[in-house]
């Protein structure tokens, strides 16, 4: 993300650039205010985002070019799926569930007869150790005198709670079918050596293939699964070409998921569960049968030794084949299940990922404003809020930011798709000092930077005004976030 070179220029309070279209409605400017500051070390955050869409919203038909102001909200930024632009198949896509919501893990919150599952299971589990029935995961002649699972000790404290619930509910509180899945996953992680595993050196071959990267807004983290690196044929045939290679990149993704796991906090009020993103852009098709049968036995060894660790499943850039399979096999998917399953329609990848993720935590690529701790973006992180406002078609809209203090004013901001205009200017409150111009209105493309970042010396109050002029039929979704740094003494 490279900053963007500010034109500073001096003009009248009213003086703006002139569009190269006819003037367009102009949507009224949207105030964040700095408060008086208590003291300087405290750094100020800008405004907390909008609300977001919930899942229930409906969407509807793009309506005319507005000529009146209104009021919008997130809803108003999702626009309707692109028309395909090539020869293949059209398949719908699915319609969401009612959102999945976790279930508590409180004792309190839990059912009467879950309470006694509970117990149950964990009476059943007490008895197998002390009869022994855990020999398979001895190290010595040393009798078994406890059992532990992802890094926590069984029976030992309120964790054993969460861990043992995870069973229960993936076997419908039957406690002696959970007891046997418990006792058949710790036999295969024995048989797996997951604990060898954990310190295996897989080198960096497959980090842009599997990778975590920010947190949703209930806190779960995140894992992006990109499928369509495997495209690259060196790669494919390095992963997948013999079975030996199958089995180490197997390994590989299990103990990537092992540490996952092990970051979580498996207290019964914290977060236990992942929201999963799944890119399938240029993802290899069904005819790639290494990788089929590779991840096949992923899933399975997933399914069975991993369960209930998956909040939410976000599936973007969907090929039609991929959505004809799902449509295939839906019927006979739980609607449990289903309700975690979330499809981006074509082109909407930004705006179904903030529905369940601020834009601080979406990575560049999938249209946030979140880049990997480097020195390319010094300025921000994802502890740095930012807000989104919908830019209506045929408008302009100005986001206007009063600035309490003498300070380097500081931000970054993206049009999703850009396709706009974008200006800014610093208006004095003194009517009689002239407006500066910091950025002339200048057009940006697809082709431009994705995110841009300014920064601008303030040593009079006033407000900073941040326009985008929006001369398409659609809808765009404006972020923006900004922080001030003092004045050097």
């Amino acid at each position: 993300m490279a900053d963007e070179n500010l034109t500073t220029a001096t003009a009248t309070a009213t003086a703006t650039a002139v569009p190269s279209l006819p003037e367009l409605p102009t949507e009224p400017p949207i105030s964040s205010h700095l408060p008086p500051p208590q003291n300087q070390e405290t750094p100020y955050s800008p405004p907390p985002p909008p609300a977001s869409l919930t899942e229930e919203e409906q969407e509807t038909p793009l309506s005319p070019p507005p000529t009146a102001t209104t009021t919008t909200t997130l809803g108003d930024v999702i626009e309707q799926p692109e028309k395909p632009t090539s020869n293949e198949p059209t398949t719908k896509t699915p319609e969401p569930m009612p959102s999945f919501k976790e279930e508590s893990n409180q004792i309190k919150d839990l059912s009467t007869s879950e309470q006694k599952s509970l117990e149950d299971f964990k009476t059943l589990i007490q008895e197998a150790i002390t009869n022994q029935d855990f020999t398979f995961l001895q190290k010595s002649d040393q009798p078994i005198s406890e059992i532990s699972i992802w890094g926590i000790p069984i029976l030992k404290d309120e964790r054993t709670d969460v861990v043992l619930l995870k069973f229960l509910r993936a076997r419908d509180f039957k406690v002696k079918d959970s007891f046997t899945m418990l006792k058949d996953t710790l036999q295969w992680r024995k048989t797996f050596d997951i604990e060898s595993l954990l310190e295996e050196d897989f080198g960096d071959d497959l980090e842009k293939v599997v990778f975590n990267h920010g947190f949703d807004k209930e806190g779960h983290p995140i894992c992006y699964n990109v499928y369509g690196e495997f495209q690259d044929k060196d790669l494919y045939k390095k992963m997948f070409s013999d079975d030996e290679k199958r089995l180490r990149f197997l390994r590989w993704r299990i103990q990537f998921l092992e540490r996952s796991i092990r970051n979580l906090d498996f207290s019964p009020g914290g977060v236990n569960t992942i929201f999963q993103v799944n890119d399938l852009k240029n993802s290899p098709g069904p005819a790639k049968r290494e990788l089929r049968l590779a991840t096949g036995q992923a899933l399975q060894l997933l399914q069975d030794n991993y369960p209930e660790f998956v909040a939410k499943q976000v599936f973007i850039n969907a090929p039609w084949w991929y959505l004809a399979f799902y449509t295939m096999i839906s019927p006979f998917m739980t609607q449990r299940t289903k309700s975690k399953f979330v499809f981006a329609s074509t082109g909407r990848t930004p705006e179904t990922l903030f529905k369940y993720v601020s834009p601080e935590h979406v990575p560049i690529q999938y249209g946030g404003l979140s880049v990997d701790y480097c020195d390319c973006n010094p300025e921000f992180t994802i502890d740095d809020l930012a807000s989104l406002v919908t830019v209506k078609p045929a408008t302009k809209q100005t986001v206007e930011i009063i600035v309490n203090e003498k300070c380097i004013f500081v931000w970054e901001l993206r049009v999703v798709g850009w396709e706009v205009s974008y200006s800014a200017e610093y208006v004095p409150n003194n009517e009689s000092h002239y407006a500066i111009i910091i950025q002339k209105a200048k057009k940006m493309t697809q082709t431009d930077e994705p995110v841009i970042c300014h920064s601008f010396k303030i040593s009079e109050l006033g407000k900073i005004l941040l326009t985008i002029d929006n001369p398409t039929s659609k809808k765009k979704t404006l972020i923006y976030r900004f922080k001030v740094n003092p004045l050097a003494e």
